[in-house]
């Protein structure tokens, strides 16, 4: 890996292919055909980050801590109604510490069949983390999140979508299926870990669809677009997917997207996309096992 003490225009050639190499993008694992032969995949996730994001900094102030805390008395219910009235399938990335602190949310969750999958202990930030203290707390998170649903997660999505050089080897030790963190394409891709194919497939995420970089929670933030103006980009975004035959993911926050005007447009989305033929509504996991299976066979 590149010397953290020299400038990057002075690395070796070798030192910044082994920045990108470290961690990359495989093959694309484009589907010639969606199940039920449908034109595009819906994705929809949920990362409950509630009270962890200011914990996870450190700050225990009730003023931070009650906005984190709106996601679990009102953001996730009206979030789970409005996939419940489209009959969406969806994926909910949760921090240990969220099962802990709002029990009955993940069992409203887990009532309505969505997939729980990984987002760290706390929300920490692996960046900030030895390799040692990345690892553990990765398996001690595996390990809860099973205790506290019964089933053992398969996907991961790291919290701040935070992918160190120590996060794929972490993901293949846990036998881990798909990881959700990464953006290096639109549609799903294998990952290759120094030159070497995994079988972990990426689904992949993107700012432009992420309600969090329209909407801050930081008390200091600025709220960048009206929400009407985002459900116009995620329309915008799936009618895109949907002439590609492509795949349409979609991130949201219960303490972000759960607020009234937001969660409209929620509903309205969700709406646009049921309105067109050829929709497969899958979880993450579906995505990537279809994916990894289904994969287009390379040009001759």
């Amino acid at each position: 890996m590149p010397n953290a003490g020299s400038s990057p225009w002075e690395w070796a050639e070798w030192q910044w292919k082994s920045a990108v190499g470290e961690a990359n993008a495989g093959v694309r694992l484009a589907p010639e055909n969606w199940p039920g032969n449908a034109t595009v995949a819906v994705a929809i996730s949920v990362d409950v980050d509630n009270e962890t994001l200011p914990l996870s900094r450190g700050e225990t102030g009730p003023g931070l801590l009650a906005q984190g805390q709106y996601g679990a008395r009102v953001g996730l219910p009206r979030v789970l109604e409005t996939l419940r009235r489209h009959s969406a399938p969806a994926t909910f990335f949760y921090p240990v510490v969220s099962t802990m602190l709002d029990p009955a949310g993940l069992t409203a969750v887990r009532a309505d069949g969505h997939e729980i999958g990984l987002h760290g202990w706390i929300h920490e930030k692996c960046g900030e983390l030895t390799a040692k203290q990345e690892r553990e707390l990765a398996l001690h998170s595996a390990d809860a999140l099973e205790a506290a649903t019964g089933v053992r997660p398969v996907g991961l999505r790291t919290p701040y979508w935070d992918f160190t050089v120590h996060t794929l080897p972490i993901i293949r030790e846990l036998g881990l299926e798909y990881d959700s963190s990464l953006m290096a394409d639109d549609q799903p891709y294998e990952l290759v870990h120094r030159g070497e194919a995994t079988g972990v497939t990426e689904v992949p995420v993107s700012w432009i669809r992420d309600d969090a970089p329209y909407f801050p929670d930081d008390a200091l933030g600025k709220q960048v677009l009206a929400p009407r103006e985002v459900l116009r980009i995620w329309q915008d975004e799936f009618d895109a997917a949907h002439a590609e035959g492509g795949l349409f993911t979609l991130a949201l926050h219960p303490h972000i997207i759960g607020h009234r005007s937001r969660v409209k447009v929620l509903d309205e989305l969700l709406a646009h996309i049921a309105s067109h033929t050829g929709v497969w509504w899958a979880t993450h996991a579906e995505i990537a096992r279809h994916a990894a299976t289904h994969r287009t066979p390379p040009a001759k």
